[in-house]
């Protein structure tokens, strides 16, 4: 059993915890921005192929008293190296934390690199190069409370980088942030979803994935497991073709993104027929006031501007109130979300929220607002 930790955004601790554990994740503890667990080889690799909720798998080496920079050479220096990198291969280290004495990121990387190729120096008299964009091997270290935690990256690049999303809008919303969404509104694939303003489509094109049950990993050219010494390719095939084979191969009930801009659509067309799923989502170029609701019930979600990087504020109150007024009118039976950053635009919807989650879109603290439509 080894032991992992996958990193989230803040406040999605809890919704990663549950994925992981329906991935067959076992030892599962929830801390700030992360998600402790345990499991085998296979585990790992299915939840990085499965995952939609996480950004990346780090696999726990060591955990150390690291006061300084000698500590940390040293701590570093104990781990037998040969067993991950040989030195015709490449490395990159990625530090975040920081204790009193080590607080410049760069600085820590640097300590970790230096204790690694000095290691290999001494062992095979050559050394491994640097290649921060596409490195064989990905070291990640941490830094909290005078301790180290040194572990690798399995992902490579974060997981919400899918693969499939070339087209992006001026504000995207990351495909972690929409999966989580999805889950927090409590939609399910017999449930129709409408996103009023849906940019590039990240909301849709999420939940058509889940619909269509397609592991999001699918999308990704490569993880950075690949490049290991351990690496096994018979089983990573195997979870390959279980995933291809357990697709569905159509949504159980509408899933529609509209947006006002032609040339925003085309970017959520774009991204849709990359993920091969054009044919399944309905993409529709209209006005907010033009909406209707395809049924008697059904999940409405939307990430309207709040000002933090689109419109302008008198413009903005408009357009919220605009919401709230066609969601009283049409959408009754519905359940309608609303995430916003804006505590004032928020008002201007003048309907009473029933539930208001807090996350976070990136470092803007938002909230996620519940309407029971009745």
């Amino acid at each position: 059993m080894n032991h992992y930790f996958a990193t989230v955004a803040r406040g999605l601790e809890p919704i990663a915890a549950q994925e992981l554990e329906h991935l067959g994740a076992q030892e599962v503890h929830p801390d700030f921005t992360g998600v402790h667990f345990q499991g085998d080889t296979a585990l790992m690799y299915r939840v990085n192929l499965w995952a939609r909720t996480i950004f990346r798998v780090l696999v726990v080496l060591a955990e150390f008293p690291c006061a300084n920079a000698k500590q940390l050479y040293q701590g570093v220096q104990t781990i037998p190296w040969a067993q991950y990198l040989k030195p015709q291969q490449t490395l990159a280290v990625n530090a975040t934390g920081k204790t009193e004495q080590l607080n410049h990121s760069h600085f820590t990387a640097l300590q970790v690199k230096n204790a690694i190729v000095d290691q290999q120096r001494s062992q095979f008299g050559k050394r491994s190069s640097v290649n921060i964009d596409k490195p064989d091997l990905l070291v990640n270290v941490h830094l909290h409370q005078n301790r180290c935690i040194l572990s690798l990256d399995s992902s490579g690049t974060s997981l919400h980088r899918r693969g499939y999303r070339s087209a992006m809008g001026l504000a995207p919303l990351k495909e972690t942030l929409a999966a989580a969404l999805l889950e927090l509104a409590e939609w399910h694939p017999q449930l129709p979803l409408v996103d009023p303003m849906c940019g590039s489509g990240t909301i849709p094109l999420e939940a058509s994935l889940i619909s269509l049950n397609i592991a999001p990993g699918l999308f990704r050219e490569q993880f950075g497991f690949e490049h290991w010494l351990d690496f096994n390719p018979t089983l990573w095939q195997q979870l390959l073709n279980q995933a291809k084979a357990c697709q569905h191969q159509e949504l159980a009930a509408p899933i529609i993104g509209c947006d006002r801009e032609a040339d925003i659509l085309n970017q959520a067309r774009s991204n849709a027929q990359d993920c091969g799923i054009l044919d399944q989502i309905t993409f529709l170029q209209q006005d907010l006031s033009q909406l209707e609701p395809p049924g008697d019930r059904g999940i409405i979600i939307c990430n309207p501007p709040y000002g933090e990087r689109l419109g302008n504020a008198q413009e903005l109150g408009e357009l919220y109130k605009l919401l709230g007024d066609i969601f009283k009118q049409r959408f009754k039976g519905w359940t309608a979300f609303i995430l916003t950053g804006n505590k004032q635009l928020a008002k201007r919807v003048g309907l009473k929220a029933s539930r208001r989650i807090p996350v976070y879109n990136g470092s803007i603290s938002c909230t996620f607002l519940k309407y029971e439509l009745y």
